[in-house]
């Protein structure tokens, strides 16, 4: 990571969100980056800028940092294996022995380090990640990501039932005495790295230790990440564990884990029915669309123009490693296209996600979890990612917005020319 000024100048062509439904294209087009904050996209630069030092990107394409608000770090080393099974099947047969290796500190350094790359060359420049339940591994992929210079909220993640007993912690005391101790640990000890509250999900944790981590969220002030309705026989398992529930989501908020004083973001919400989606427009709850992954293994196809319709609270996450990519512009183009099967196959009142709510998504919706991140409107975190298309040839004259479109659905044949965090070239 690159330590310069933080005050200066891109030029290029620069398209952003200002909403879901409205996109800015603005060609050959100057950003200011003031002390790592956006002061403003101008056509002609005013006079009280001219000063700072100006880095002319020419054609390329200029977009905010993109964010991914749901992703398993320790899956890594098996993305794009196992893909024809069902969610819980797969848990059982390649994410928990996968994740049981964590305890070898050896072994974590090497497949932290291969993520953390990926990432770096990538378009992402913030992200929610899950590690798993072992603290010194969870430690060392912090550590590894602060040096990246990507900002991140990283998860110990807690279980302590219904798990094979070499991953399933001691009892809810010692679980949250883990988490307490890691945090401690952590919640200074990194420049853009924080510690968030991670329940893997309502199955793998009993209602005392929802109780604690929950406590455990609003004395720290740390947020939260989990799963919710990904699958039918994970809504069913639910059901079944807590009889009295009235939905899935009604099992975090009993225990102050599902938005309102503390933020949340619950990966998947394929199956949310009115009831649940109704309590976390209420509570602001995040909702990581993640559809690479529940495509993968066969989860289903989530709502995602009714809760867009809602105004709820939206970003997307790959979910490594049922989604095989670690790319949000890859996420955008799935979004899309899942949304037309859902459209046509499912039900004709959902019209299909456009590509100005795809790159919302992306981009300022699932940012917001972090702040004013994702835009490039006055006052936003300059985070920034230069786009090369030049090998996307046509013999066509395009729009910026057809570029940007190019680029969602064929960003493997792109390249990242410059990456910025808060104004710091990664």
């Amino acid at each position: 990571m690159k330590k310069e000024n933080t005050s200066f100048i891109l030029k290029g062509n620069v398209c952003y969100s200002k909403s879901p439904k409205e996109a800015a294209f603005i060609k050959d087009a100057c950003i200011v980056c003031s002390d790592g904050i956006c002061g403003g996209v101008y056509k002609t630069l005013p006079e009280k800028y001219k000063t700072l030092p100006l880095i002319d990107h020419r054609d390329a394409l200029i977009i905010p940092g993109l964010t991914d608000l749901h992703l398993h770090a320790p899956q890594y080393p098996f993305r794009a294996l196992g893909m024809d099974l069902e969610l819980l099947e797969w848990l059982n047969t390649n994410t928990f022995p996968e994740e049981a290796k964590y305890i070898d500190l050896e072994y974590a350094g090497k497949a932290y380090t291969m993520f953390v790359e990926d990432i770096k060359k990538g378009a992402t420049t913030r992200a929610c990640v899950f590690a798993t339940i072992h603290a010194e591994a969870t430690k060392l992929l912090m550590e590894l990501l602060d040096k990246s210079g990507i900002c991140a909220y990283v998860g110990k993640v807690n279980m302590d039932r219904n798990s094979p007993e070499y991953l399933c912690e001691a009892s809810a005391a010692d679980s949250a005495q883990d988490t307490a101790s890691w945090i401690e640990d952590t919640l200074h000890g990194y420049e853009r790295i924080k510690p968030i509250i991670t329940p893997r999900f309502v199955p793998t944790c009993s209602n005392e230790l929802l109780e604690r981590l929950g406590t455990l969220a609003k004395n720290y002030h740390l947020p939260v990440q989990s799963h919710l309705s990904e699958n039918p026989g994970e809504v069913a398992w639910v059901k079944e564990l807590v009889p009295d529930a009235a939905f899935y989501g009604e099992v975090y908020d009993r225990y102050g884990l599902f938005g309102k004083e503390v933020p949340a973001i619950m990966a998947h919400c394929v199956y949310s029915d009115e009831k649940e989606t109704e309590r976390m427009l209420q509570n602001g709850v995040y909702i990581a669309h993640c559809p690479q992954s529940n495509t993968n293994i066969a989860s289903g196809i989530a709502p995602i123009r009714r809760y867009l319709d809602m105004g709820m609270h939206i970003g997307l996450g790959t979910d490594v490693v049922d989604g095989y990519s670690t790319s949000i512009l890859r996420a955008m183009a799935d979004t899309i296209q899942v949304s037309k099967l859902r459209w046509r196959l499912c039900d004709h009142t959902l019209k299909p996600v456009s590509l100005e709510e795809a790159f919302y998504m992306g981009t300022k919706g699932g940012g917001s979890f972090f702040g004013k991140v994702g835009s490039f409107e006055e006052g936003y975190r300059f985070d920034a990612v230069v786009v090369e298309d030049s090998d996307l040839v046509t013999p066509r004259l395009l729009t910026l917005r057809d570029r940007l479109e190019r680029v969602v659905y064929m960003s493997e044949n792109c390249k990242i020319k410059a990456k910025y965090v808060d104004g710091v070239q990664l």
